[in-house]
């Protein structure tokens, strides 16, 4: 395996760098919170990549197998990332649909979306600029892919390399949010009560033996308001939430606007996965009094604990089919960890890949994650087809980077705004399980989903 061209920058936050990038049909800011936790210390800028990738949610769409697509991709050339950067150097960054499961699975056709974006919307980059928080360094890498031939591989990295830099060192954007707009009308897909109703029929199949669990979602639309920008709405979405799996990804012509604290898949070069699934949720409140009672009572809460240790399992079983016999571990239950407007409960689960396995088997093995399904999977997954409105789309889906090494970071797409055809599409849900309260659950969705309604009005 080759290493990258490197080169460092004067250090500058990842957002300031990416204002200049920010109209490009096709790039991605990678970027954490204000935490100081791992997940927040490394950030990535990608542009100016050589191969879109586009694949459509369903068999029944035709076109490439989005899965296939990836493996076909990642299998064009190798790396060696310098182990003293951040573990990024080159690959894919991109998303998945909820509904690409339909790929993996024997499911129902899902329901019309809007906006529609794709299946899989991703693209290969060989520049990456990799930003370290915690040192405040970062560094323009460039492999000369999709080039293989040695020589032409390094011209192609030093060309490359010289014109990005080029670029950024001349950029003076702004990378503040916009001003206030007057705000967008949203529409729900579903009433207070319309709702509630429908969290009786998910614990109808509870009660029936049919599932343990399900994660209930809707959604509200609007159309996208003249005269903003994503990267404006972005900007205010991250300052306001700043979680550590936001991103701005510009898919041509789609755009996804996420502020998601829930980390799917992470994966290293050395075959170690880890997951985090996130169940059981508390909103914030401004007295640390009342807010320090908020957490404890989420730690405290037999459902909330009940429905973590749940996807657990659902977790530990996916993980099995890819990673080893023994391998599989859960060193953490029931963490509480606080954002901007919720607490939540979290869990980890950890496992090693089997030799000869990658990142797309991974994916293959697990997606769509746990959490946002529920127990057992696919009968949850039929239910939750029946109940929704329309289809999830990009939300409840995984946007990740998948680098030329095999390692891979993803998150789940909850916290996200969807952007596309003159739309913009929020969505949030709840874990539905036997003890569930319907207008609790109405309640946690609004938690959840106003910061994305407030960021438009």
């Amino acid at each position: 395996m080759i290493r990258p061209r490197v080169e460092e920058l004067p250090w500058r936050e990842p957002a300031d760098y990416f204002a200049a990038f920010a109209a490009e049909r096709t790039a991605a800011l990678l970027e954490g919170g204000d935490l100081p936790v791992p997940e927040n210390r490394y950030a990535y800028l990608c542009v100016w990549p050589y191969r879109t990738l586009r694949a459509n949610a369903t068999p029944a769409e035709g076109g490439a197998n989005p899965f296939g697509l990836l493996a076909e991709t990642l299998a064009i050339g190798s790396l060696d990332p310098w182990p003293e950067l951040p573990p990024f150097q080159g690959g894919i960054v991109g998303f998945l649909a909820y509904e690409c499961g339909t790929w993996l699975e024997r499911l129902p056709t899902p329901k019309p979306v809007s906006p529609q974006l794709p299946g899989l919307g991703a693209a290969a980059y060989d520049l990456v600029v990799a930003f370290d928080r915690q040192q405040q360094r970062c560094w323009i890498c460039a492999s000369g892919l999709p080039e293989t031939d040695p020589q032409r591989r390094d011209a192609r990295a030093r060309e490359r390399l010289a014109a990005l830099r080029s670029h950024l060192l001349a950029s003076t954007s702004d990378s503040r949010p916009g001003v206030a707009q007057p705000p967008v009308d949203w529409q729900p897909d579903l009433t207070q009560s319309e709702f509630e109703d429908r969290v009786r029929r998910v614990l109808a199949h509870i009660r029936a033996g049919d599932i343990f669990q399900a994660n209930f979602t809707t959604g509200f639309r609007a159309n996208w308001p003249t005269g903003r920008s994503p990267w404006g709405i972005y900007r205010d979405l991250q300052q306001r939430s700043p979680e550590p799996f936001s991103a701005y990804l510009a898919a041509d012509g789609h755009w996804l606007l996420s502020v998601s604290p829930e980390r799917f898949l992470h994966l290293d070069a050395t075959g170690r996965v880890e997951t985090r699934p996130i169940k059981g949720t508390r909103p914030r409140h401004p007295d640390p009094v009342q807010d320090a009672a908020l957490a404890v009572d989420l730690l405290a809460s037999e459902k909330d604990r009940a429905e973590n240790v749940m996807i657990v399992d659902l977790l530990r079983n996916d993980l099995g089919r890819v990673c080893g016999i023994g391998s599989i571990r859960v060193p953490a239950l029931f963490l509480l960890e606080s954002f901007a407007h919720v607490h939540h409960l979290t869990s980890q689960v950890v496992g090693q890949l089997r030799p000869g396995l990658g990142p797309v088997d991974l994916l293959r093995a697990t997606f769509p994650g746990g959490s946002i399904t529920g127990a057992p999977k696919i009968r949850s997954m039929e239910i939750i087809r029946d109940l929704e409105v329309t289809a999830r789309g990009a939300y409840c889906g995984s946007l990740f980077w998948i680098g030329f090494d095999g390692a891979m970071d993803a998150s789940i797409l909850i916290r996200t705004l969807q952007v596309g055809q003159g739309q913009v599409r929020a969505q949030a849900g709840c874990g539905i399980v036997a003890d569930s309260d319907p207008a609790a659950e109405y309640a946690e969705m609004l938690t959840k989903v106003n910061p994305l309604l407030q960021v438009l009005g």
